[in-house]
């Protein structure tokens, strides 16, 4: 894979190309490409899967159920899926565990084919495409640094986040359309509604899985030895010790969590800005669209220096336009400042994923990203409980609110507690190592 970027002298042109470099590799290019059809379809199943409860029991509770339910595996099985990630081949892992996910999906279409299932069927077929993901998640966070070459990480980590925000965009979208396609006129009144959405979920499960069978990752040392109290515990002694990953982890765990509004956005598109399932889908792509467009921006000015304070802006950035969100009674306003929220979470996503890669040994990225993906678990789906439980205390609108405001307040206060990432400055392992050491 050619490098254009070099050289500080590059003709414009010439560093605009390099900006594409990444994509020369076929393995990359086969992965991201499968990762965009399978995260699309995710996010249209997720945005059904919301509806469909909320229409059933109408009430907010259930909705941070369904949230539980999908985080809960990943705590569950914690330990054993980093110690999977790194004992064994990891793209191997990946296909077993998506094609959990695929019956998961294939019991979602079963249950909704038989008319308005029970509430509890549905979070059954939850936890298992909960336990899938909390198995493939470590396994391809650790496998994305055996693509590519490590001097194009962050640019990886950028495009890769762009990729997925534009699934972001276009699935819950293209969920809110297929959902209201009234495909009873068609002859088809079995399929109206959300088992449409399942369908097309399971097939692109299917792509992945064969586009994910043709990607060969470089080998790299694994973790060689039997498994033990000691190995599986192993990821939570390096954080603990790492105040550099421990506290970029919990920052997005404590700001995600307490700030989050996604599961809260069925209750805004029914009853407070009045917009249905086409709105719904709106307003759950709008921070897609944010972050995409900052993918963009970052990709051409990638981030270089001063990236731990660049990280802290876009957390406090995050936090008002949440709370902003929740004082506003139009549809496109609310857009507009969720894409806002979206935008300023690129800063904290970019920077958090290439401390975990860049400041860990291979051998132990397994694990270690086993423990960033049950905090990025926990910010979404305990986030989305949070949620469900304070919106049933305080209203929709009180709730998040105070979670913008409470964003806001974690920023600033993880300022304070890990200065060591106030200090984080280029997201290279020289300098990562170096300010560890420094400390």
């Amino acid at each position: 894979m050619a490098d254009n970027t070099t050289s500080d002298t590059k003709h414009p042109s010439e560093e605009r190309i390099g900006y594409l470099a990444i994509f020369r590799s076929s393995d990359y290019l086969r992965y991201q490409l499968a990762r965009m059809v399978v995260v699309l379809a995710s996010e249209a199943q997720a945005l059904t899967v919301s509806w469909q409860v909320y229409s059933i029991t109408h009430r907010a509770i259930d909705l941070g159920y369904t949230g539980l339910v999908l985080f809960l595996p990943r705590l569950l099985v914690l330990l054993p899926a980093g110690h999977v990630a790194d004992r064994y081949n990891r793209r191997n892992v990946i296909l077993i565990f998506y094609a959990l996910q695929l019956l998961g999906s294939i019991a979602l279409f079963l249950l909704a084919w038989n008319g308005p299932p029970p509430v509890w069927a549905i979070w059954t077929a939850l936890f298992g495409i909960g336990l899938g993901r909390a198995f493939s998640g470590p396994a391809s966070t650790a496998m994305l640094p055996q693509l590519i070459d490590e001097k194009h990480f962050v640019l990886a980590v950028t495009w890769g986040s762009g990729i997925f925000q534009f699934a972001n965009i276009t699935g819950p979208a293209l969920g809110g359309v297929l959902y209201a396609l009234p495909l009873a006129r068609m002859g088809l009144p079995r399929i109206q509604g959300a088992p449409i959405v399942y369908l097309f979920t399971m097939a692109a499960l299917c792509f992945f899985l064969i586009m994910l069978a043709g990607v060969h990752p470089r080998p790299v040392a694994q973790e060689k030895r039997a498994i033990s109290l000691k190995v599986l515990l192993a990821g939570f002694v390096y954080v603990r010790h790492s105040q550099m990953l421990l506290g970029s982890f919990t920052l997005d765990l404590f700001a995600v969590m307490l700030g989050g509004a996604t599961a809260l956005l069925p209750i805004y598109a029914a009853g407070i800005l009045r917009c249905g399932p086409t709105g719904l889908g709106v307003l759950r792509a709008a921070p897609a669209v944010g972050s995409l467009c900052m993918t963009f921006v970052l990709a051409r000015f990638p981030i270089r220096r001063k990236a731990g304070h660049k990280m802290f802006f876009g957390v406090a950035m995050y936090g008002l336009a949440i709370a902003l969100f929740s004082c506003s009674r139009n549809l496109w306003l609310s857009a507009l400042v969720l894409a806002i929220s979206g935008a300023a979470d690129m800063f904290s996503v970019i920077v958090r994923q290439s401390i975990l890669q860049l400041a860990t040994p291979q051998h132990m990225r397994g694990r270690v990203s086993a423990i960033a993906s049950l905090c990025i678990g926990a910010s979404n789906d305990i986030g989305e409980f949070e949620s469900g439980v304070t919106a049933q205390w305080w209203g929709a609108v009180r709730a998040t609110l105070a979670g913008g405001i409470a964003a806001m307040a974690i920023a600033g206060a993880w300022t304070r507690l890990f200065p060591i990432l106030n200090r984080t400055d280029e997201l290279t392992s020289e300098a990562l190592t170096r300010l560890v050491e420094e400390r």
